[in-house]
């Protein structure tokens, strides 16, 4: 029999209620966090197809992208013009007696078209966090301009420095802003529904993926402003810590971090090299960083002379933090992925999707669901009770 103790915790954002009137990845991502986190997430969608993500494949499980898996499992979908003054005043009633919280990226002034936007909503609702989801925030020349990842990742500088030196533009193949402008906007839901619970009143969360990608490139706008030197391209190294990168062994590569005095001491000690510690071109990092290219070419030829197995259980044995280059089928194959319990199966067993990156005492939210169907929810505009997809 199971005593108090036993019985699972709510999850922290049980009967919260968040309304998402998103498309293709930041708003849904963000979404998608509150949701595994326990809230009950309604996605509003155009009828004229749905979210942009559904089409974004190949890979396809059950009609949708394994994309659109990925961020949208476990919510409620409602398939609507926003167009229909009828459809527009049932989600306004939506918002007014459910809501807690309300997400949306449309493009710069979709919702105000449509009596959807922030000022009216928390007229109507002064309780309402109503957080919006830009590509360029909501001031300055750009303010208007749509844009997506790709775009935003050229505009911030973050391809300036990315890749190795000599070669052509390259863009983080990870849609990061996108997916940091969805953890930004969860973090500002989060702040506004601790403070609301002080005073009672909400409020408008504005985050955007040009300032989430400037942010990303903080240390290097704060280098470029401190020097004046403009940040260089390093392939798989860093700026500011050497040696910090990947090396090419007899039959593989690995990637090493000596990230301090101490550790390259040791590095130099397993590579059978201790003079290289003792030189004056490489015992501080600073001189290591002033001459990077000798160093690394002198630490390539060393590595070259074994197998990746023999060198990391060397460096491991040394403590000297480093790992293989992993494939995703060995990531999602590997014992420490399976241990920490991080992929997880929707409920209607079509689609296999990666945890929050969260644990609660210990346990990962066990809140997953599945994927709504196009529509499948337009009931919830009636007023019905909230169900759980």
């Amino acid at each position: 029999m199971s005593t108090r103790d036993d019985m699972p915790k709510p999850l922290p954002l049980e009967g919260v209620c968040v309304v998402e009137i998103g498309h293709s990845l930041a708003a849904p991502y963000a979404g998608m966090i509150l949701g595994s986190l326990g809230a009950t997430v309604i996605k509003i969608e155009s009828a004229e197809g749905g979210d942009y993500a559904r089409d974004w494949g190949p890979p396809f499980i059950d009609g949708a992208a394994a994309l659109f898996h990925a961020v949208n499992h476990g919510k409620s979908s409602i398939a609507m013009s926003l167009s229909n003054a009828d459809e527009a005043d049932a989600l306004r009633e939506l918002i007014r007696s459910r809501a807690d919280v309300v997400l949306q990226n449309l493009k710069a002034g979709g919702t105000e078209k449509y009596g959807l936007g922030a000022d009216d909503m928390l007229r109507m609702k002064p309780s309402l966090v109503y957080c919006n989801l830009g590509a360029f925030g909501t001031a300055g020349p750009l303010r208007d301009k749509p844009g997506y990842d790709p775009l935003v990742q050229a505009l911030s500088g973050l391809m300036s420095f990315l890749g190795q030196p000599g070669e052509p533009p390259s863009r983080i193949p990870v849609s990061v802003n996108d997916m940091g402008t969805g953890l930004w906007a969860a973090i500002g839901v989060l702040a506004a529904l601790f403070r609301r619970q002080a005073t009672g009143e909400g409020e408008v969360v504005s985050v955007s993926l040009y300032e989430t990608a400037i942010s990303w490139a903080g240390i290097q706008i704060a280098d470029y402003l401190a020097s004046g030197v403009l940040p260089g391209r390093w392939g798989s190294g860093t700026a500011a810590i050497v040696p910090h990168q990947a090396f090419e062994c007899a039959d593989g590569t690995i990637m090493v971090a000596a990230g301090n005095d101490r550790l390259f001491r040791r590095l130099c000690d397993v590579l059978a090299v201790p003079a290289l510690a003792a030189d004056a071109r490489f015992a501080t990092n600073g001189a290591r960083v002033q001459n990077r290219v000798e160093l690394i070419e002198l630490l390539h030829a060393e590595f070259a002379k074994a197998g990746s197995a023999h060198w990391l259980a060397a460096l491991d044995a040394a403590g000297i933090p480093s790992g293989p280059l992993q494939t995703i089928d060995q990531v999602v194959a590997h014992e420490q992925t399976k241990a920490l319990d991080l992929l997880r199966i929707t409920d209607d067993g079509a689609a296999t999707v990666v945890g929050v990156p969260i644990s609660f005492g210990g346990a990962r939210p066990a809140q997953v669901g599945r994927t709504p169907k196009l529509g499948e929810h337009n009931h919830l505009l009636a007023k019905t009770p909230l169900e759980t997809p």
